[in-house]
């Protein structure tokens, strides 16, 4: 059975780089597969994306040598077992607020006695290159758990779910973070009320030896925000690279298509 080398590295303290699907575009996947991110997120929280879709690009990240992970759309019994079944290495759960709903998650993840999960399925084990009887015994150890901090609440309780047995990192999305913590007039956090809930988080995560991490969209802050003590960072998406690169193009040939003398087709 296939050994998963991102919990490796986050136990070893080192920091893992990895991007966001955002489309299910199963060519992209096969793609950035390749590239030598440590990991790739499927969203399936945000994005229209169906099983069947995701199993294929579970399968074909797997099968091009990587880690693939799947954010569900909530941290509870039926998600986590489905794309675990179809084949994903792990999970990153939002919203997670309490303890009970931390709970839930990361036994939803662990086969029994550890956990609740259910057996069954078979994407799970090729994509482990394991026997089914291999995958059960041994995927406990193998899947990661992945829980995010989104809320002042979350923060709040950040000590004892971070504590929990089976929590292999704490990821933050900052979108969300900063949307609740809004006050109650609708005014948006400053930017050193932000930094100081991220600086809590990290706090937390070294207080009970659990990796922290972040979404981010280049990677000058990846850098900064793993020196910062920073473990498990994503760094944009599939759709904001395409983004990104073509507004480079485009901005480019439209200034150019404006200077005296250009060529038009």
């Amino acid at each position: 059975m296939r050994h998963n080398p991102v919990k490796d590295k986050l136990k070893r303290g080192e920091p893992v780089f990895g991007t966001w699907l955002s489309t299910g575009d199963l060519l992209a996947a096969r793609v950035l597969a390749r590239m030598g991110f440590d990991w790739l997120t499927l969203d399936l929280e945000h994005s229209p994306i169906d099983w069947a879709q995701a199993a294929a690009v579970f399968g074909a990240i797997a099968d091009a040598g990587g880690v693939p992970l799947a954010r569900v759309p909530k941290g509870n019994h039926d998600y986590i077992k489905r794309v675990l079944d179809a084949g994903a290495w792990g999970i990153v759960a939002p919203m997670i607020d309490t303890v009970e709903q931390a709970t839930i998650a990361i036994a939803a993840a662990k086969y029994p006695p550890c956990g609740n999960r259910s057996l069954g399925g078979s994407h799970h084990m090729l994509n482990f290159d394991a026997s089914a009887d291999d995958y059960f015994a041994k995927a406990n150890d193998e899947i990661l758990v992945v829980l995010q901090t989104e809320s002042p609440r979350g923060i709040a309780n950040a000590n004892s779910i971070y504590s929990l047995p089976g929590v292999d990192a704490i990821f933050v999305g900052p979108v969300d973070l900063r949307a609740q913590m809004r006050a109650a007039d609708g005014a948006e956090a400053t930017d050193a009320e932000f930094e100081a809930a991220i600086e809590k988080i990290i706090a937390a995560g070294r207080t009970s030896g659990t990796p922290t991490g972040m979404h981010v969209m280049d990677p000058q802050t990846a850098i900064a925000r793993a020196t910062q003590g920073m473990q498990f960072i994503a760094i944009g998406s599939e759709l904001r690279y395409i983004s990104e690169r073509a507004n480079e193009v485009l901005s480019v040939v439209r200034t150019h298509d404006h200077q005296p003398g250009s060529v038009r087709y």
